[in-house]
């Protein structure tokens, strides 16, 4: 079990009381006794207490400068670089996933459903037709989409997606059921290939798409 020890700065604290006490006791004893005999007694004594107090004063930098506690070590300086942030777990399941999603909403809400999976730069090759660019440009040869009669599926066969995690492809077969001026049903067969690509907001939108009509169904 170990005492508890006064710090440097209590000590001095008591020294400097006692110096005071012991002067002012011993300069009253001088005044009352002899008053003009002792005043350059008294002066010296003065003069003692200054130069004590002020031995006293240095010797407590003294204590203060060598106490480690009382010095602020700076530590060297370190540089950390930052990991670059990990891509997300998106994998050809998610791909897979959107084409469900993009197939279900194009089902529910025609051409505003198949448009919403676009990006705003998105390209289109259509089959036969000359290349389409811009969502814009798309969305006005979807029209069909709208019609009730019109019925457009789709099944991934293939998915992938990139190392850095934000570019993947789809491909697979469609099918497009319509009906003629006749009112006879007709079935259109074909092959596709979409490119996704994850916008600044997380979300996979198309960037190019396109099909080819073959006269057999591959779904």
């Amino acid at each position: 079990m170990s005492l508890l020890q006064p710090s440097p700065g209590i000590l001095l604290a008591y020294v400097v009381f006692l110096l005071i006490v012991a002067y002012y006791l011993g300069s009253r004893r001088l005044a009352a006794s002899t008053p003009r005999r002792n005043q350059g007694l008294v002066g010296f004594l003065k003069v003692l207490l200054l130069v004590c107090l002020g031995c006293l004063a240095l010797a407590a930098l003294v204590v203060s400068a060598a106490n480690p506690a009382n010095h602020r070590v700076s530590s060297p300086l370190s540089i950390t670089y930052a990991p670059s942030p990990e891509p997300a777990n998106d994998n050809t399941a998610t791909l897979r996933q959107l084409e469900a999603e993009f197939m279900k909403a194009a089902a529910e809400h025609g051409s505003q459903g198949y448009m919403s999976y676009y990006a705003d730069d998105a390209v289109e090759v259509p089959n036969g037709a000359p290349i389409l660019q811009g969502k814009e440009n798309i969305a006005k040869t979807m029209g069909f989409l709208d019609n009730q009669d019109n019925h457009l599926t789709w099944a991934p066969v293939g998915a992938d997606i990139s190392a850095s995690g934000d570019l993947g492809y789809t491909y697979g077969n469609y099918e497009f059921r319509s009906k003629d001026k006749d009112g006879k049903p007709i079935v259109e067969h074909g092959k596709y290939t979409s490119i996704w690509k994850k916008q600044k907001d997380g979300k996979w939108k198309v960037v190019l798409d396109m099909g080819n009509a073959t006269k057999e169904s591959g779904m």
